[in-house]
């Protein structure tokens, strides 16, 4: 079986721009998230106790189901060495997927929480015609009601959020590696070497100035033009935010990666 690895992480931190750059390598396939998943998401409910069957369904069985998930998913028709799949629930799975893949690393994007909110609060604001499936496609509520369901635990931030620390502070967090949307965008080169040595690869010389993805049909259906569009070259933007402050300061201190006495798991952070 080919090298399987993960892009997870927060929303709007790099994960889009991270696989467009993996991709110009030819040994390699990235992409925007998958429905991988949530489809193994259904297939252990499905196995599991409520299924009056579940009675015949080893965990033996069940790796091999999921691992058949893995390998089919990405048949002949991906042509790469090394496959990247992308989803915010990875860092929620960690236990399963390395009972499954025991060598895959996990790569998590992350960002100053504060930004990822008014980085969505923009795409909303440039589609004020076209309500988004972010919020079910309803037109009603505020910044405030936006923010608020965006960051609570079932919220698109929330969710991810308190899934990079469960693998931060997990007991397979070795698997992890935390790359900042800072360090992309400022200093490309040192965080694609930084990936390449985490995930064992040879180096790869990228093109930084000119990087191309295309999700317009995707994000046209989804109410939200331009959520995974990428900047032909890589730099980072600077610009004033367009929250109110007191939601910018809600969540300018949420950057807990940048606490060195507290990552006693000893997670690369770069």
């Amino acid at each position: 079986m080919r090298s399987i690895h993960f892009i997870s992480g927060l929303p709007r931190s790099g994960s889009t721009l991270l696989a467009a750059l993996l991709r110009q390598n030819p040994r390699f396939h990235a992409g925007m998230s998958s429905p991988l998943a949530g489809m193994a998401n259904v297939m252990l409910g499905e196995m599991s106790d409520r299924n009056e069957f579940s009675l015949f369904i080893t965990d033996e069985q069940r790796r091999r189901v999921l691992r058949g998930l893995f390998e089919n998913y990405y048949g002949e028709e991906f042509n790469a060495d090394v496959i990247f799949d992308t989803s915010r629930t990875w860092c929620a799975k960690l236990p399963m997927l390395c009972g499954l893949l025991p060598s895959l690393k996990v790569i998590a994007c992350v960002r100053h929480v504060s930004w990822i909110i008014d980085s969505l609060e923009r795409v909303i604001r440039d589609n004020a015609l076209r309500p988004s499936s972010i919020f079910n496609f309803q037109p009603g509520g505020t910044v405030y009601s936006r923010a608020e369901g965006l960051a609570n635990g079932e919220g698109m931030v929330g969710y991810a959020y308190n899934a990079l620390k469960e693998a931060f502070y997990g007991e397979h967090a070795q698997h992890l590696m935390v790359l900042q949307y800072e360090t992309l965008v400022r200093d490309p080169p040192k965080a694609m070497a930084a990936v390449y040595d985490f995930i064992g690869q040879p180096p790869f010389q990228h093109d930084f100035d000119n990087v191309h993805f295309d999700a317009e049909a995707f994000d046209a259906r989804a109410g939200t033009p331009g959520l995974h569009a990428v900047g032909r070259k890589v730099a980072a933007q600077e610009r004033t935010t367009v929250l109110p402050p007191d939601i910018f300061r809600r969540f300018e201190n949420d950057a807990f990666w940048l606490n060195g006495l507290a990552n006693f798991r000893g997670v690369k952070v770069v």
